[in-house]
């Protein structure tokens, strides 16, 4: 996929949501709630945060001196949201690349992933050396509390256009995904497979779908919100009345198409299908003439990172075209990498109606999208 694929997309502040925050670990969810809008607007550039930032650092290169340092720290940890087996083996190739540093990855939801990065940090807690989450907006959050270290591998500079990356340097989009309706060809023909968002409330489907909750992934928060905005709340209403299997992360729908115990997800990843479609599984992916919802999923290394040069080696490398065009191979992750290719059997993005979210108008949303979606469909 060339960049000029995903010129349409909000990369800095798409996806963007706030899901229940445990008192635990953020005190109050109102308190956390005004920091994000703070931190939004900085990003839309309203001058909190952003004119504070120096100038993103010279873009640097993988170097023998580099490797020496990252493995005698011997280790990475990377929290992601990338579903496990992808993560897994990218983690596995770099580990190939450089067999002295084992890559720790610790996966789940992109709002599990930032509770989790906001517990440890308000308590001094530094575990991870590298983050990636699908709610960019994030990472606009993590920069402005200075939890994010500025570095720019050399490829993101070259290649990445300016607005896939961070102008200060501290984060760069290293995925992008659709959020998809698909279904499994050996339990629905496709004449009788729906063809828009709105055919999904036909009767003949009810008992038939599964969809993934926008309280813990960000990918489907998105969804939820655009497609509450194309089609309005009374389309939810409607949907939560077909009797759906409701699921966590975006990652399990395509999963459960695979093991036959639904025919038609509603949302869920689109790289997950793909993975599954290489496999032989037989699936089959809707764009529907209404659009489809995309979702950026940025990187970035702590600054508190426990492996400093470990850190910076494996930031360099999930850039890297080997590491971007396994992703895309592999993964079904597209990529603003211009050198990758992607397998002819998929759709390039230049050929789908691709729907984004402005954060700035989810952001009044948002509760109304929580309370609304666990009325119709439960919590």
């Amino acid at each position: 996929m060339k960049a000029a694929d995903l010129k349409t997309a909000d990369v800095n502040v798409a996806d963007f949501h706030v899901a229940d925050f445990h008192a635990a670990a953020f005190r109050s969810a109102d308190r956390w709630r005004r920091k994000l809008a703070t931190a939004l607007l900085a990003s839309a550039g309203m001058g909190l945060a952003a004119g504070a930032m120096a100038a993103a650092p010279a873009p640097y290169a993988i170097t023998p001196e580099l490797v020496t340092a990252a493995t005698a720290e011997k280790k990475v940890v990377f929290y992601t949201s990338t579903d496990v087996a992808v993560a897994q083996g990218l983690a596995q190739e770099f580990q190939k690349e450089y067999p002295g540093i084992t890559v720790q990855v610790e996966r789940s939801g992109s709002e599990r992933v930032f509770q989790r990065l906001g517990q440890e940090y308000s308590t001094g807690i530094h575990n991870a050396d590298v983050i990636e989450t699908s709610d960019a907006v994030n990472f606009v959050y993590f920069k402005q509390q200075g939890w994010l270290r500025p570095m720019v591998p050399k490829i993101v500079a070259d290649k990445w256009p300016a607005s896939a990356r961070d102008a200060d340097g501290y984060y760069a989009a290293y995925r992008a995904h659709l959020s998809v309706m698909a279904y499994n060809t050996t339990l629905m023909k496709d004449a009788d497979a729906p063809k828009t968002w709105t055919d999904l409330l036909d009767p003949r489907y009810k008992g038939k779908m599964v969809k993934a909750h926008p309280g813990y992934s960000g990918t489907i928060m998105t969804s939820t919100y655009i497609l509450s905005q194309l089609l309005g709340w009374e389309y939810f209403e409607k949907l939560g009345k077909q009797d759906i299997m409701q699921v966590q992360s975006s990652t399990e729908p395509p999963k459960k198409l695979a093991e036959k115990e639904r025919a038609l997800q509603v949302d869920g990843n689109e790289y997950n299908i793909f993975r599954l479609q290489d496999q032989g599984v037989p699936l089959k992916i809707v764009y529907p003439p209404e659009g489809t919802p995309i979702a950026i999923g940025n990187a970035g290394v702590l600054k508190d990172a426990p492996h400093p040069n470990a850190a910076k080696l494996f930031y360099a490398f999930i850039f890297s075209t080997q590491a971007q065009q396994i992703n895309s191979d592999t993964g079904g992750l597209r990529s603003f990498n211009p050198d990758v290719k992607e397998k002819a059997s998929r759709t390039p993005l230049s050929s789908i109606k691709v729907l984004n979210s402005d954060p700035v108008k989810v952001l009044p949303q948002i509760q109304t999208i929580k309370s609304n979606y666990e009325k119709y469909f439960g919590t």
